[in-house]
């Protein structure tokens, strides 16, 4: 297909600048944003995905190769998997002039990223996303984290990456509802920051799920620029000017969804549960004044035109209220929601009245 040739680099700025780069049959580029520094590299892969660890390892002559193969999805975030993977790199000599390549999903990436981060310290880490997901989220950033019974991302460092290499070619190897469900972080982005996003979708849908489509490309490419903008601004999650939330923003939706996530044992895909924790918040947001019922209305429209889940009242609000109350947003008592108060207009909505957030949560019942 036309342009598919062509390579698009995203700059990260900051202390530890990087690349993300975009294209297709780019997997070449890992080397050189490993440079010639590492003797040995770790390659971190989700277990399914050994092929396409295969193809990274095919580019990285002249390193010595360690596979350390991963469970896949959210259950390789434990302290058990942490553990096990220290202990093979401590086996295989691994000092802080080597390095870590991740191959996987998002949650390859977050585990992979934090073994990096605190294997002696913080070693290199080069990020191989493999899903939508992964590719306009968790890879870019330098977020890590693990799980633990509390909650989901509870323990975790930050730990930028040297670079990070989206090869489009693998979400064709997707099946439909893990394309579906990245496309939940990338129309956060849209509603946070960049309205072409959901302009483009609402024009195209179909070819928003078509993985070698310019129309998807382009939304990969605006996702990843929302993300990178709002990271170089604020790091560590430490505030935005003029009152903008910084980095929490990214967080929108995620508050409810991730207890959703735990209310279903992680049944429930991660971006899927964003489209819901988004219809919610959205709910929230024009229940206290804060958003016009058009914008509003627009998030169920838009996530359900590709598929995505607009309904849930599969678990109690009072178990999901619990754990939104340990939520990382969370200041003391005091529950913190991402909302808008319009289209990309985002701002934070602090303790509401329990009786608005369960009226949300029977909106979200009914949706």
């Amino acid at each position: 297909m036309p342009g598919e040739q062509t390579v698009t680099r995203l700059h990260v700025g900051g202390a530890a600048p990087y690349d993300v780069v975009v294209g297709h049959h780019v997997l070449g580029e890992v080397p050189a944003m490993l440079g010639d520094r590492p003797d040995r590299v770790a390659v971190l892969f989700a277990e399914p995905l050994a092929h396409l660890a295969e193809k990274v390892i095919a580019h990285l002559d002249g390193y010595q190769v360690l596979l350390i193969p991963l469970p896949d999805g959210e259950v390789a975030k434990t302290g058990t998997v942490a553990l096990d993977a220290w202990e093979q790199l401590g086996a295989a000599g691994f000092t802080r002039s080597d390095a870590v390549v991740t191959v996987g999903g998002g949650a390859t990436t977050d585990m992979g990223g934090f073994i990096a981060a605190t294997w002696l310290r913080g070693v290199p880490v080069v990020h191989v996303p493999t899903t939508l997901l992964a590719m306009v989220d968790a890879a870019v950033g330098g977020k890590t984290g693990m799980n633990t019974g509390a909650g989901k991302n509870l323990v975790g460092a930050f730990h930028e990456p040297a670079g990070v290499v989206c090869d489009l070619d693998v979400l064709g190897t997707l099946p439909e509802p893990e394309l579906i469900a990245g496309l939940g972080e990338v129309l956060k982005c849209g509603f946070i920051a960049d309205p072409v996003i959901l302009d483009l979708v609402e024009r195209n849908p179909a070819d928003a799920l078509e993985p070698r489509s310019a129309v998807l490309r382009e939304l990969v490419e605006r996702a990843i620029a929302v993300k990178i903008d709002v990271v170089v601004a604020d790091l560590k999650e430490t505030g935005g000017a003029d009152g903008h939330p910084g980095r929490e923003v990214l967080n929108y939706g995620h508050t409810l969804a991730h207890a959703i996530e735990k209310a279903t044992g992680y049944r429930v895909r991660h971006g899927e549960a964003v489209a819901l924790g988004m219809v919610y918040v959205a709910e929230l947001a024009r229940s206290a004044g804060r958003l016009d019922d058009e914008t509003a209305a627009r998030h169920a429209r838009v996530l359900a035109s590709v598929g995505l889940p607009t309904r849930f009242a599969s678990a109690p609000f009072e178990e999901l209220l619990a754990t939104m109350r340990v939520d990382k947003k969370a200041r003391g008592a005091n529950l913190r929601f991402l909302v808008l108060d319009g289209l990309a207009k985002p701002g934070v909505l602090t303790d509401p009245d329990e009786a608005l957030l369960r009226t949300a949560y029977e909106y979200l019942g009914e949706a």
